[in-house]
Order: structure tokens, then sequence, then C-alpha cells
């Protein structure tokens, strides 16, 4: 019996691990492997590490889990998870496990626009956050690909920062090809542009075959509804990360600070959970 399992080993899922390895608290975190951010080398707006390749942010993170003997780490994909009397069972590796407490943290995947090259050059030249990814193309043209009524407010944000932005609606984009300066547009018009970078605004989904499963209550934003410390609609379940959205948001934070405070936060409401069972 853990006391908890946590389902994801990006940043949330690992501060969430390390509170609870400090606490002394029994816990597996399973790791698939697939990360939001595995195609980018360079992270940033996280304080002490700007800049630094998220895969070295997630090896730094299971160091020092590793030193919390309370702590073990799996890597597997959880196949099924199910309510029972007592807990949670988690279907993983050939094997079921039980646990009091389960922290979800297993993200979102991404949508990009349907232009040829565009993902080619996605977590590189191609963003979706400006406070991520805005400052490496400081001085120089950067392209907002966004047909959507944020599209405006996103290109004012970045006008201190860049030399010139221009706005262009996804179908008006043939296809995107990469250059030693950054990217070259070709556009519907049979012109071309070229730019530092492209910000684009892919669709998100949550990886919800367990969400589903357990029928946690949503946003209409699409991600799970929780209360400040990660706290789902069903007992005894955590959702922190890019996946959750409390209700005081006007929808999920997608920031590495902000995953790594919620899986803190969720880790602590496990610990008052467990002294109050």
């Amino acid at each position: 019996m853990y006391d908890a399992i946590i389902i994801g080993g990006g940043p949330a899922g690992l501060q969430a691990a390390l509170t609870l390895g400090r606490m002394h608290r029994r816990t597996l975190l399973v790791d698939s492997g697939s990360y939001r951010n595995g195609t980018v080398r360079h992270a940033h707006n996280l304080l002490s590490n700007d800049g630094r390749d998220p895969a070295e942010l997630r090896r730094i993170g299971r160091a020092e889990i590793a030193a919390y003997d309370s702590v073990e780490v799996l890597d597997a994909a959880v196949t099924a998870v199910t309510r029972v009397d007592d807990g949670l069972t988690v279907a993983v590796d050939g094997r079921l496990l039980h646990t009091s407490a389960l922290i979800l943290a297993t993200g979102v995947a991404d949508e990009l626009p349907a232009i040829p090259g565009l993902a080619e050059h996605w977590g590189d030249t191609v963003a979706n956050c400006p406070f991520c990814h805005g400052h490496e193309f400081a001085g120089r043209p950067v392209a907002v690909v966004n047909a959507s009524p944020h599209a405006a407010a996103l290109a004012r944000m970045l006008e201190p920062v860049a030399s010139e932005v221009f706005v262009v609606a996804p179908a008006d984009v043939r296809a995107v090809a990469g250059t030693t300066e950054g990217l070259r547009l070709r556009l519907a018009d049979g012109s071309s542009r070229e730019v530092a970078g492209a910000f684009v605004a892919p669709a998100w989904t949550v990886r919800g075959e367990i969400v589903d499963a357990l029928g946690l209550e949503r946003q209409e934003s699409g991600a799970v509804r929780t209360d400040p410390f990660g706290r789902t609609s069903v007992e005894g379940v955590y959702a922190v990360g890019d996946i959750a959205q409390p209700d005081h948001l006007p929808g999920p934070m997608f920031s590495l600070a902000a995953a790594i405070a919620g899986g803190q936060l969720a880790a602590a409401a496990v610990v008052q959970s467990l002294v109050a069972d």
C-alpha cells in the first residue's frame, strides 16, 4: 500500500515526489517518458535554471529524489486506475498497486496547425509562450501565426521584444522552412516572410484516459477542475501541472514554475489528508 502514487515525471510530478519524500511517505512515481516539452532544448523563465535543458532538469530532479528512500521511480505507463473501498488501484507494468492518494501529473498533448514544416521547428523557433521563448528573438522580426481573438494581444505583448511583429492566420501560411537566421514563411499570396521565430496557439488536450475513467470534473477549457491544492472532484485524486485548472484561474497555467508549485501544494495536501485519516 502506497501513501501516494504519482503519474507523470515532469516538473509537477517530480516536485510532488520530492515533497512527499521529505515527509517520509511511501511514494511511487510512474513516468511514461512522454513529455510535452520533449522537443525543447532550453527552458526559460524558471528562477536559477533559466535556459537549462528540460531533460537536464528532469535528470537533476530524479537525482534529488533518489536521496529519499521512501520514494520509488518506475519507468512505465499506467494502463488503468480503479477506485476501491480503501483507496485506488493502479495497473502498471503487469502489477496492481494500491494507494491512498493519486496525483495526476500527466500533462497535455499539443496539436499544431496543419502547416507543412511547422512541427519540425516546434520547441525551437516555433513556440507558443512569449514568457518562455520571446526574449530569444529580441531585436528581430517575429510572426504570430494565429487567427484567434487573442492574436492581437499576443502581438502587443511581443512589441517591446521584437523589431517587428507580423500577424498572419494559419490558413494564409502554405509552408514553413528553416533558415540560418530563423524561419521562412511561404504565404498564400505567393510571397514569403523571413522571421526569427513564430508563435502559434496549438489546440491542446488532456492526456485523458485516466481522467475519463475516474469521471473527474472538467473546466470549460477541458482541464481538470481542482481547488488551489490540486484536489479534484473525486476524493483521493489530485491533478497538477498543465492538466489542472483551479476555479480562480481563467485557464490552466502552462509554465514550469506553476507546475512545480502545483506539485508541492498537492503533495502537502496529501500529507495533511493522511494525517486527518
